[in-house]
């Protein structure tokens, strides 16, 4: 598949979301109507539905994937620009634009403005959790970001350069964090298992696209993988972490109130 092709079909897969989010809204929103019978829907999340407690362990294992890979960043750095051509070259670009911010503020602003316009509350809610997503994952990259100051692969510094505070920012990645929170977030809306791989599969080709590059480590993207899917699974209020519960509204069967909950 040529790079113009594989750019059109990957942004459908995103540009085409508002649409899914909107069909399951109307659903959502017209079980909630005076005289409707309960019954469930796919794509409708239930009031009732207990988020998951992230244990310490579960916390650890995914915490401990980010210093395995430091072990093999330098090695797999060098492989990978050994081998890199013109149709990686084409493959990263494609997927290099799909992790900038005028596409995934594009989706998730999109879908929330689609939502307020057409008097959706279903797709507004749901085009406010993308948003959410996006903003936490992409603070918390920053954040970290600053604090590390690594060196970027491309810098002939070495994978273990940092320089707390000193203007570089390799990790984690900020293109990686974003796009796996927008694809996280959706996917979770969307309950779709084709709209679930074709999101995934766009997320980790803007990772590859940013190792190809050499502008980041492969453990700069695995941080971002998972700071992006944990900010989503967060703001969609799927996750609790160490008893944290994040926002989430919550309208008639699909929620109404922003609450946020700290148990201690």
């Amino acid at each position: 598949m040529t790079s113009p092709r594989l750019l059109v079909c990957s942004l459908l897969v995103l540009w085409g979301m508002p649409a899914r989010m909107h069909l399951l809204a109307q659903q959502c929103d017209s079980s909630a109507s005076p005289g409707a019978q309960p019954q469930p829907i796919h794509g409708c999340r239930p009031v009732s539905r207990t988020p998951h407690a992230v244990r310490w362990y579960e916390a650890l294992a995914v915490a401990a994937t980010v210093p395995a890979a430091f072990l093999i960043d330098e090695p797999l750095q060098r492989y990978v620009q050994r081998h890199r051509g013109a149709t990686s070259n084409d493959i990263a670009s494609v997927f290099q634009h799909l992790g900038q911010p005028e596409v995934y503020a594009t989706v998730s602003l999109g879908t929330l403005a689609t939502g307020l316009i057409l008097g959706k509350p279903g797709l507004t809610r749901a085009g406010g959790r993308l948003v959410a997503s996006v903003v936490v994952s992409a603070a918390a990259s920053e954040s970290i970001k600053r604090l590390a100051g690594r060196a970027r692969p491309d810098s002939g510094l070495g994978a273990f350069h940092f320089d707390p505070f000193g203007g570089s920012g390799s990790f984690p990645s900020g293109h990686t964090t974003c796009v796996f929170a927008l694809a996280a977030s959706a996917a979770d809306h969307l309950h779709s298992t084709w709209a679930t791989i074709g999101l995934y599969t766009i997320a980790t080709g803007t990772a590859f696209s940013r190792i190809n590059d050499d502008h980041h480590w492969l453990s700069d993207t695995v941080l971002g993988a998972a700071l992006g899917i944990t900010s989503a699974k967060l703001m969609d209020g799927h996750w609790q972490i160490f008893g944290i519960g994040a926002p989430h509204f919550l309208v008639g069967p699909c929620g109404s109130d922003l609450t946020v909950s700290l148990r201690f």
